[in-house]
């Protein structure tokens, strides 16, 4: 059987998303890849007739009923025909099923999946080996925001366009927390930067090797109420690994729901490292445990992900083995460029790159 990725491409309204396909599928058939792309469903609807604003909650239902039932099996009529390929593939979606769960109420979200057979589980946890979304430009680059690319698109590129495309952007990403590969993408100051972004992440779920990029990180205090963000409960635990290796066992957990995943780290050379990561049931996280390095600590925190002026962040407050540590941290910046620091936090100390703030180094006992 052929290990064959399925990849989400998502985001908020003028993400980027086209732009980024054509630079996805240059890229990697240029590496020997046959590289099949998943349409937009809502948007093949909306230029069928759908009306996804109607006020007629039937037609409503049994459209985004059909939508979901067309992207699954859009998705699984393709990957049959990636399984006949001779070269290796790859599936990149142009938005996958949960983004259908952003745009009505959790109570219809629960009947239409009951009623196609399948549960926001299995569509979220285990149908995608990754989902990468890119932050709007509805949100820190708002120079760059137009709907003239997508007819279909019902957000004006007004003040109040781009407070509804926030919105949007937010609750696509709350949509698929708890995948277990799930990236969020900046903004950046140069879009070129944004598309390699793409292309690294879908690299590593190829298990091609990548350059070592440090995230950047900040000690930091928080000085005023924060925005709505996601919280989640980390749990993070290394187990013993072959000298050069470094092997991660987590578990997140947030409104009463968890996600495991094991995740190894392996430097091939002073400038490249390979990972690879994979969602594990509680039982074999449970037996996984006993592996654990006796050497270090499992560290307890508590995360807090938001987005700010098009950046996202992850705000760390540790609360095991170490108190009083707070640690925000970004991807994908370029050295060059400012972090946009929202302005309820104060930065104590940039330590980008210092191992001692590893949270490798962080669990030693």
């Amino acid at each position: 059987m052929k290990d064959i990725k399925r990849i989400v491409l998502t985001g908020g309204p003028c993400a980027g998303k086209t732009t980024a396909l054509v630079r996805v599928i240059e890229h990697f058939s240029s590496l020997g890849y046959k590289v099949f792309t998943i349409p937009e469903v809502p948007t093949m609807f909306t230029q069928a007739g759908m009306n996804y604003l109607t006020k007629n909650p039937n037609f409503f239902y049994e459209g985004e009923k059909a939508t979901l039932e067309i992207q699954l099996a859009l998705e699984d009529k393709f990957m049959r025909m990636a399984e006949a390929c001779d070269e290796p593939s790859v599936i990149v979606c142009d938005r996958g099923t949960m983004d259908i769960s952003a745009y009505m109420k959790p109570e219809m979200w629960e009947q239409i999946t009951h009623d196609v057979g399948t549960t926001t589980q299995q569509l979220r946890d285990q149908r995608y080996d990754a989902v990468l979304h890119l932050v709007s430009a509805a949100d820190g680059a708002e120079q760059f925001y137009t709907t003239s690319n997508n007819a279909s698109r019902n957000e004006a590129a007004d003040e109040e366009g781009l407070k509804i495309a926030r919105m949007l952007d937010k609750k696509v990403i709350e949509a698929w927390t708890g995948h277990s590969h799930l990236r969020v993408i900046n903004n950046q100051d140069d879009f070129d930067r944004k598309l390699n972004r793409v292309v690294k992440e879908i690299s590593n779920v190829l298990g091609l090797p990548q350059p070592i990029e440090e995230e950047r990180k900040y000690i930091v205090e928080l000085t005023g109420e924060m925005p709505e963000s996601i919280e989640s409960d980390i749990t993070q635990t290394y187990l013993v690994a072959e000298p050069g290796c470094e092997v991660r066992l987590r578990r997140r957990g947030w409104g009463g729901k968890f996600v495991n995943v094991h995740t190894t780290k392996k430097k091939i050379s002073e400038t490249e490292e390979l990972v690879t990561e994979r969602q594990v049931s509680n039982n074999l996280y449970q037996s996984l445990l006993q592996q654990a390095d006796p050497y270090r600590q499992t560290i307890h925190k508590m995360r807090r992900s938001f987005i700010w002026k098009g950046q996202f962040f992850e705000l760390d407050t540790y609360l095991s083995p170490h108190t009083n540590l707070i640690i925000l941290e970004t991807k994908g910046i370029a050295e060059h460029n400012d972090v946009k620091f929202p302005p309820f936090v104060r930065v104590v100390e940039d330590i980008t790159g210092n191992k001692r703030y590893y949270n490798y180094n962080l669990a030693l006992r």
